[in-house]
Formats: C-alpha cells, structure tokens, sequence
C-alpha cells in the first residue's frame, strides 16, 4: 500500500494524528479493514527504520503499543454476522515474547472470516501448541512474534508440533514485525504472512476454500 497520511503519521510515532485520522475516517464510513491496512503500512515505515538503525527497540515497542490502540476502535467494525465455520486454527505468540497486538488483530479478522480461532495468548509452551491442536483438532497453526530473538522459539514449536506426530495434519502460519520469508523457511513454517489479511488468504487456501 501506498503511503498515506496516517501511515506515514505512525510512522513518525505521532499517536495524536493517528488516534484522530483513524476516528475521522472511522466517522466517515471508510472500512476498517482498509485502515487497518494503513495502519500496517505505519508500521511497515517503523519497521524499515528499526532496521537500519534509525529507531532502537523503545521506539518499536512504542508504535506498538499506538498500532493497538488505533486497532482497537476498529475491532467491532472487524467483525462480521457468524458464519459457517470453515476451520480452526490454534494462535499464540511464540514463548519469551509478549507482544500482542498483531496477534489480536489476526484473531479478530480471521473469526470474521468464518475461521474458529484458539488464543493462546502471549509466552506460549511449545507443549501448549501441541495440546490445543489436538484438543480441537485445528488444521491451522499461527504463531508470531516482535522479537527476533523468538525466533529459536518458534523453530523449536515447529519441531515439537512434529515430534508429536501432527505436523501433517496443521499448515502453520507465521508473522510479526521482524518476521520475513528467510524466518518462515528457518522456522520450517509453510506460509509466511506479511499481513492480517495474508493470514486470512493463506488458511482459506489451506482450507480449500475461496
């Protein structure tokens, strides 16, 4: 997405601008679904600067904690009349980090798209992936994460979904700021999902629906 306005306004770490242009496009009919999308491509410019060391890790967890305030009043707007369920997946974020509001996002927009969603919540088990899969019988595994410093976690999750003898039976999605397809592939992931809305496409593909 281009950059807009209000991406560019979280971006720069200005909460009051973006706090005020998502209410006013909110107040203007737009469709959350579409904020929200600018909203990722604020943090896709924070992301770019913590890469090159322009911003450190205060100002990632700062835009953080604006993306989920901004996220939040978009939420209701997210969900949509219940639907047949077309599947479950089992969602969490990996162990060691604490973030959630991605995760929260994807939760919110994966139940509208007739998906059943587990939260595991933040600092999840490895084992606890495990259990929810079998518990419920999930198709679908997604685990994100903020810190490049989870990612042996989730390489790790990866490896215990298979020791236990499920790994055929999930496609598991990954995410988060540092997340990248190299990450995907060193996980042993088998969907990298950039975005909320990726996520959604990738588990109705894995699903074998439209």
């Amino acid at each position: 997405m281009a950059t807009t306005p209000l991406a560019q306004a979280l971006g720069n770490l200005d909460e009051a601008s973006v706090m005020e242009s998502v209410r006013t496009k909110l107040d203007g009919g737009e469709a959350p679904l579409d904020i929200l999308g600018e909203l990722q491509a604020g943090m896709d410019i924070v992301g770019a600067r913590f890469e090159s060391g322009e911003y450190f890790l205060s100002e990632l967890l700062y835009a953080a904690d604006i993306f989920k305030l901004a996220g939040a009043p978009l939420a209701e707007g997210l969900k949509a009349a219940p639907r047949n369920n077309l599947g479950t997946i089992v969602l969490g974020t990996a162990r060691h980090d604490i973030h959630d509001f991605g995760k929260d996002i994807v939760a919110t927009i994966m139940r509208s798209n007739g998906i059943e969603v587990i939260d595991l919540g933040v600092d999840v088990e490895q084992q606890a992936f495990v259990d929810a899969i079998e518990q419920n019988s999930a198709q679908l595994v997604g685990i994100s994460c903020l810190l490049t410093t989870a990612f042996d976690e989730m390489k790790q999750t990866v490896e215990s979904i298979k020791d236990s003898g499920l790994r055929n039976r999930v496609t598991i999605l990954v995410g988060g700021g540092p997340v990248d397809q190299a990450c995907a592939d060193y996980v042993g992931a088998d969907v990298y999902c950039r975005t909320a809305q990726d996520g959604v496409s990738a588990a109705k593909k894995a699903l074998g629906v439209s």
